[in-house]
């Protein structure tokens, strides 16, 4: 069992936090599992965030996979909303307001900002790890930084790096 632990310390908080994923990591071979746990360490490890989990590629779309928060957009064509942005362009999108972003997709009206982070396989975008607030703002380069690491991580993963 891996614990959540948290510090005051942005930067020591995300440590943290990567450090019991790269562990989880380290210690379980279940995809499904590990993006559940994921969800679940980010959703509990970080403050002020309403939801938290992956969209994977399937058939050309992305497609809900496990996370944390109220139900969700099953599908997002890779042509709409900060989740096909990221996929399309295989970069993070961080939005500081997501009812000023183009095409927003509102799977869930209480969200207000919102960073997503694509994950690789084989150097292919294989999904999007998403990630909201209720917040205005929430999410900072400082956020992006550490996410990016863990998405890293995560590519890491499925690239067999872990085994």
């Amino acid at each position: 069992m891996h614990e959540i632990k948290r510090s005051e310390n942005i930067a020591e908080n995300y440590r943290l936090l990567q450090a019991t994923i790269k562990s989880h990591l380290a210690d379980e071979k279940d995809l499904i599992a590990n993006l559940a746990n994921i969800s679940a360490f980010i959703y509990h490890g970080l403050e002020g965030l309403n939801w938290a989990g992956f969209y994977l590629i399937k058939g050309g779309v992305l497609v809900l996979g496990p996370f944390v928060g109220k139900p969700a957009c099953v599908r997002i064509p890779l042509d709409r909303g900060v989740c096909g942005k990221a996929a399309r362009e295989g970069q993070v999108i961080l939005v500081e307001d997501v009812h000023a972003f183009e095409g927003h997709i509102a799977c869930d009206a209480d969200s207000n900002s919102e960073i997503v982070l694509p994950i690789f396989k084989d150097g292919k975008v294989f999904g999007v790890l998403d990630i909201d607030s209720p917040v205005l703002g929430r999410f900072t380069e400082e956020d992006k930084l550490h996410l990016t690491s863990i998405a890293k991580d995560i590519s890491d993963f499925l690239d067999g790096k872990y085994e």
